[in-house]
């Protein structure tokens, strides 16, 4: 009855980490480029029950030599195995804003920060005070070739990442030069979006406000070579891939196994009451 104890101990102790993490899914669903997290568990290894002081068939199991006829395996509780982050697409939604820009595809935009290059999936951007495009929070956006400056209503994004910007306004002359029909008469190349992967994705540490750390786990970040790019979309915004529908559905189920594994104790601290009862009457 003790081991009751335990095993729905961790039963409760491994809905609370999947409610929380259901639950911080929920705060965030309104959040750009938000990406869900995802808690998965495992049992602990089981043990195999035996019958004692039982003159059954003698068997062999897995080369023992026991004649005890075995009953059955019994769990011994679960535990947390990692709490990992879903990257999948999250829907577009149009802004019409030049600087909200929105990937379609894997990948993540750098943004330089006090404690180094972090990554984000969160595009909503905006106009800094000295000219840069910068994240809500004041952090710079990284193009190839560092912070990208700009001006409003003068800079373009095409679906490669490469941002152009009137030639009118180059502050280089040796920049690049190119024709757009559609757009300006002509048209200068400024930089292109520092695009980044990862080997393992899913073991990115977050770190607030949409941004995320490469880990040992995870690997550093590699630069997208050019034909492997998302595509980039200007005046979109990716929206979290959380669909609130189904985190109701699970926060109710965590709430159910929750009340069952905690029954369970309760059960188990009743019939050992029960049991010391007759204990002492015996």
């Amino acid at each position: 009855m003790i081991r009751a104890w335990y095993t729905g101990a961790s039963g409760m102790r491994a809905q609370q980490w999947r409610l929380d993490a259901v639950a911080n899914n929920l705060a965030n669903v309104d959040v750009d480029g938000y990406k869900k997290d995802t808690a998965v568990h495992k049992a602990f290894p089981e043990l195999l029950m035996r019958r004692m002081n039982d003159d059954g068939v003698y068997r062999h199991p897995f080369g023992s030599g026991d004649a005890a006829p075995i009953i059955g395996a019994i769990g011994t509780g679960v535990e947390l195995n990692e709490l990992f982050t879903n990257f999948e697409q999250g829907a577009m939604k149009e802004t019409q804003s030049d600087f909200d820009i929105a990937l379609d595809g894997k990948g993540f935009f750098t943004v330089s920060t006090p404690w180094g290059d972090r990554y984000t999936r969160n595009g909503s951007f905006q106009l800094g005070k000295e000219g840069y495009l910068e994240t809500k929070e004041g952090y710079p956006v990284l193009g190839e070739n560092g912070p990208i400056k700009i001006k409003a209503n003068n800079f373009q994004v095409d679906k490669d990442g490469r941002i152009w910007i009137n030639a009118e306004y180059a502050d280089d002359p040796n920049i690049l030069v190119a024709r757009d029909k559609n757009t300006w008469e002509q048209t200068t190349l400024l930089d292109t979006l520092k695009l980044v992967e990862f080997d393992l994705e899913r073991y990115l540490k977050k770190q607030g406000s949409s941004l995320y750390q490469a880990t040992e786990t995870s690997g550093e970040a590699k630069v997208i070579e050019p034909g492997n790019r998302p595509r980039v979309i200007q005046g979109f915004m990716e929206a979290s891939n959380v669909d609130p529908v189904v985190e109701m559905v699970q926060m109710i189920e965590v709430n159910r196994a929750y009340e069952a594994n905690q029954k369970a104790i309760m059960n188990s601290d009743s019939m050992l009451g029960a049991l010391i009862q007759v204990s002492k009457l015996g």
